[in-house]
């Protein structure tokens, strides 16, 4: 690990050394290093590159590691991740994927991960994208999520781009068994010429079942963000929608959330806002002796926490 990996790693993972508990890097492509514990094992898969994590039934307050690094330029990356959580198992997964591109080739990852939760589980999946380097090249990021939770478990789902990524296509699918509850919160600016789109489909499938989708993003330069978050109630359940959007100078910001009900009992709500820097609070800001531009960095860090 040179300066740079160390770097991206601390960007998108918090990692300032190795963690403790299990792990896998990946580097430019390749696995790096990697430990399992008793608990949480990871395995190479023999068909496809990527992984297979497996966290034991009964596993509590335990923690895994999955960065991807690339510090290449050109690198095209795909890899297949599959987590198999055991029943009454209770960890934190932290992911995420840095790109530092100093040339004038695309650089990309895309990373298929695909949840397996079991009967009263709980977890908290992090992830986080970042981009930089010098280079004219693009960094690109398009992560796929499928999500299977089975009765009464619960997962928290947190997703995080905020620097550097010049285009990202986000496709999460979801369904839920009875009683199981779904959070997910996206956090995303844009800026320059870059784009984002997120697809987000959570199926209500059983009873008492549970969904809450928030979404906040900041659109700055001449940047394309579009949000497709679809909830879809099956039987008898609960879902909010929520996603809101501030928009600065030439940006372009479509918010097209969608619910759908096929059981006389379910409840669904979304709510949808897109508008420019809250003039009040910039003059507010102001009257502290900060300039216009201090104040909206200000704003807009705080709309993104």
């Amino acid at each position: 690990m040179n300066k740079t990996d160390s770097s991206l790693l601390q960007a998108i993972s918090d990692l300032h050394e190795i963690p403790a508990g299990a792990y896998n890097i990946r580097k430019n492509g390749e696995g790096h290093s990697r430990r399992s514990t008793a608990n949480i094992e990871i395995t190479t898969k023999e068909d496809k590159p990527g992984i297979d994590i497996t966290v034991a039934p009964g596993t509590k307050n335990e923690s895994v590691h999955i960065p991807v690094i690339i510090s290449e330029s050109g690198i095209n990356d795909l890899v297949y991740n599959d987590f198999y959580i055991g029943d009454n198992a209770d960890v934190l997964i932290v992911a995420g994927c840095g790109i530092h591109n100093a040339g004038d080739e695309k650089s990309q990852h895309d990373g298929i991960h695909r949840f397996h939760i079991g009967k009263n589980s709980k977890i908290k999946y992090v992830e986080k994208h970042y981009g930089e380097g010098e280079g004219t090249g693009d960094r690109v990021l398009n992560p796929t999520t499928e999500i299977y939770m089975d009765e009464n478990s619960f997962c928290e789902m947190e997703s995080v781009q905020i620097k550097g990524v010049d285009s990202t296509l986000r496709e999460m699918k979801a369904h839920l068994k009875s009683g199981a509850k779904l959070v997910i919160t996206e956090r995303l600016m844009t800026h320059g010429k870059q784009s984002a789109r997120s697809n987000v489909e959570i199926n209500l499938d059983g009873d008492d079942s549970s969904a809450q989708i928030i979404s906040r993003s900041v659109a700055k330069d001449e940047s394309v963000q579009v949000f497709y978050p679809r909830a879809v109630g099956n039987a008898p359940c609960r879902a909010h929608v929520q996603c809101d959007s501030i928009i600065m100078d030439n940006a372009k910001v479509r918010s097209i959330p969608e619910i759908a009900a096929n059981n006389e009992f379910a409840q669904i709500v979304h709510e949808a806002a897109i508008g420019r820097v809250n003039n009040d609070q910039l003059i507010k800001l102001q009257t502290f002796g900060m300039t216009e531009e201090e104040a909206e960095e200000i704003i807009v860090q705080c709309f993104l926490k």
